[in-house]
């Protein structure tokens, strides 16, 4: 059988919405006015049966996320499926290594998605690095939490919104892995839509006026024991806003007991929790892959304190027009790979990806480049340190419109 791989037409855009409606359980749902397979910022790559017909698909979002301080330029991987009667041939690995070579082309470094399951995407060299979690928390727990005085809360305005990006912005700098809210994927988020997209956004304000916390939520049904409110973000720049947050969370206990909140492991909300008053609700994982290496440790920021030099060895034949020899250089904040050096140690997609985002060691992710091992492990002295664990920080998502961050 020979199959077309390309992206799929206006006319064709049914076929994509059938395909992925039919894999994940929303093929009830009468497809949306306006809706398209591709967009700006957004294409669908189709693969086409000498029939014509799709039986495969992916997603390839521009997108860019923050690593080191830094937007890199991102392929998000979305809306993957393969149609059922021809699952098991291929065409998974068929469409996702044209996605790659394509994204590569128009300048992404790296590529990321939400998995379903973690194994095909491993086997083409994507690896999980963080898990998008929501916790539930009692109300009544939060209402225990004082709210500052100096801290004034009211709902959000248009106006709003560019001082709401700015401090998201601040997390995510200093956060590893976060979307970075703007470019031709967010064009069409306008503050009035941002706004339209929840039941509520709430915005903290200081003595002098300055917007300098928020909170972005959507009320559930009900006003027993089953009401509930989910939050997708809660940021405050300073102490006093994030408490008086959490109080204002606190003061729906009597209509809404359960709170759920996306939090990362170390977010400063944890500061003012009890651990054991908040249960997983869900946690997603999310997965890594560098698509151009050198274009990759170019693109990030490093600790700015490193200096040193490290021989590597990427093996990749997925992406083959980065395989080789290098040497990676690191001094002043900054990185670059150049071609050569003796190939000392061997990094895998895998271990690069983890590696990459700081979710492993040297030691876990590199090996001598005479080791056999598929997933090598071995301590070296000349490894190349691993970027700085994630600091305090939201985690990356893009569950709601075009606000949060990874893929639908």
């Amino acid at each position: 059988m020979t199959y077309e791989v390309r992206p799929v037409r206006p006319e064709e855009h049914r076929l994509a919405w059938d395909l992925g409606s039919l894999a994940f359980g929303y093929h009830e749902q009468a497809i949306p006015d306006g809706w398209a397979a591709s967009a700006p910022g957004r294409t669908t790559l189709g693969v086409f049966d000498e029939a014509g017909r799709l039986v495969a698909k992916a997603v390839d979002r521009e997108q860019g996320q923050w690593f080191g301080g830094r937007v890199v330029p991102v392929s998000g991987v979305a809306g993957v499926a393969v149609a059922a009667e021809q699952r098991g041939r291929g065409l998974g690995r068929l469409v996702l290594t044209s996605l790659l070579s394509g994204a590569r082309e128009r300048g992404a470094a790296l590529s990321s998605l939400f998995d379903t399951t973690p194994l095909p995407y491993r086997a083409l060299g994507w690896e999980e690095i963080g898990t998008l979690t929501y916790h539930t928390v009692a109300a009544r727990v939060l209402a225990e939490i004082r709210p500052d005085p100096k801290i004034t809360l009211r709902p959000a305005t248009e106006a709003d919104i560019p001082a709401v990006y700015e401090l998201y912005r601040r997390v995510a700098r200093a956060g590893t892995g976060l979307m970075e809210r703007s470019g031709t994927l967010f064009a069409a988020a306008t503050p009035a839509k941002l706004l339209a997209e929840y039941h509520g956004f709430t915005v903290a304000l200081d003595g002098a006026g300055d917007l300098v916390g928020y909170a972005s939520w959507d009320r559930g049904p009900g006003y027993d024991a089953s009401g509930k409110l989910t939050v997708d973000d809660l940021i405050g720049a300073t102490p006093e806003a994030t408490r008086t947050l959490l109080a204002m969370l606190g003061g729906w206990a009597s209509v809404a007991p359960t709170i759920v909140l996306r939090l990362g492991a170390e977010d400063p909300v944890w500061s003012l929790l009890a651990r054991v008053d908040a249960k997983v609700a869900s946690a997603q994982p999310w997965m890594l892959r560098v698509v151009d290496a050198p274009a990759a440790i170019a693109a990030r920021g490093w600790p700015r304190h490193l200096s040193g030099a490290a021989d590597l060895s990427l093996t990749d034949d997925v992406c083959p027009w980065h395989q080789g020899d290098y040497r990676f250089v690191v001094d002043g904040g900054e990185a670059r790979l150049e071609p050569g050096g003796t190939g000392a140690i061997r990094l895998t997609p895998r271990g690069l990806a983890a590696w990459y985002a700081g979710a492993a060691s040297p030691t876990s992710s590199a090996a001598p480049a005479s080791s056999p091992a598929a997933t090598p492990r071995a301590t070296t002295s000349s490894a190349p340190p691993p970027p700085a664990p994630p600091p305090p920080s939201t985690t990356t998502s893009e569950r709601k419109g075009t606000f949060l961050t990874l893929c639908v």
